[in-house]
Formats: structure tokens, sequence, C-alpha cells
């Protein structure tokens, strides 16, 4: 199935000369939202996850729905702030700043193989930092899977010696 034809291009949102690729259009088509699921799936049995983790807020939307299939747990990274027990933190950068992300201290186990799942791969901040949370709780990064990658960004190069599947590319 060709993922792409239920992407929609948003031009100049949030600002001018952006080319915002919405995912909503296709988790609002039942069949290409379950079709993307499964491939996610696919690769993730391969490589035998135990735990699905995924950063706010298009990575609860990707890696809920993968962790379910697999019958395994989802953990959720979030803003600092925003978990309500004991957390680990990252900080890390923006194009304009920093920002931290966190996970409950608790969410993974040491020797755990975990799945990390976002919507898109940009520059890879986020996941880098996500990795690193995962990685300080003793978790093994087994995967990394996004439904997006725009690989004019170069993203791909943070995550040099991990094993990365994106759906499509832009």
């Amino acid at each position: 199935m060709d993922l792409k034809q239920f992407i929609t291009i948003v031009p100049d949102w949030p600002k001018p000369g952006v080319k915002f690729k919405d995912i909503s259009t296709l988790m609002n088509n039942g069949e290409a939202y379950r079709y993307a699921t499964d491939q996610m799936v696919e690769y993730a049995r391969e490589k035998q996850i135990d735990l699905v983790v995924g950063p706010e807020a298009r990575g609860f939307i990707i890696g809920c729905p993968v962790a379910y299939s697999l019958g395994v747990g989802f953990a959720p990274v979030r803003k600092d702030g925003k978990l309500p027990r004991e957390t680990v933190k990252v900080d890390y950068g923006l194009e304009y700043g920093k920002d931290v992300l966190a996970i409950h201290k608790d969410a993974i186990r040491p020797g755990q193989r975990v799945l990390i799942t976002d919507d898109l791969l940009a520059t890879g901040g986020t996941i880098e930092a996500t990795i690193k949370l995962v990685e300080e709780l003793g978790g093994v990064v087994a995967g990394i899977a996004f439904l997006i990658e725009l690989s004019y960004l170069d993203g791909r190069d943070k995550l040099d010696g991990y094993d990365v599947m994106t759906l499509m590319s832009f």
C-alpha cells in the first residue's frame, strides 16, 4: 500500500516555508492505519520486543496499537513534570532552545528489548533523547520505527548503530 497518498501536506504550517506532513488523514483511514501498524508489528516481532516506548504525543498514537498487537506493554516518554511518579530525565536540543523529556524510573527493567516508535524522524533530537532514557534504565534499543522520515534533515545520522525502519520517506 502506498501510504504517502494518505499523508496531507499542509503548506506554510506551523510557519512559512514548512510543508507539514499531517498523519491525521492516514489515521482517519482504518485500512491505512491498520496497514501501517501491521508493518511496524511485523518489524517488531522479528526483534523479539518486550516493551514499546514512544515520546508524546504522536509516539503514543503509533506505539500503543503496536504494543497492543504484540501483547506487550507501552511506556510513555513525556515532557518534564507530566509524569506523576519518580522519573529519569534528559535534556535535549530544540531548534530554538532546550527541553526535557522524562520516563518513569520503573518503566523499563534492565535487559528488556525495547522498540521506540514515533510518527516522524526529522532532526533526530527527540528520538536521541528517548534512546538515552531507555539505555539509562538498562533497556536495549532493539529497533526504532517511524511512519515518516524527512531524509533531507539527516536525523538518521544521530541514530547510527541502531536499527531504524521507516514506512515512507520525504
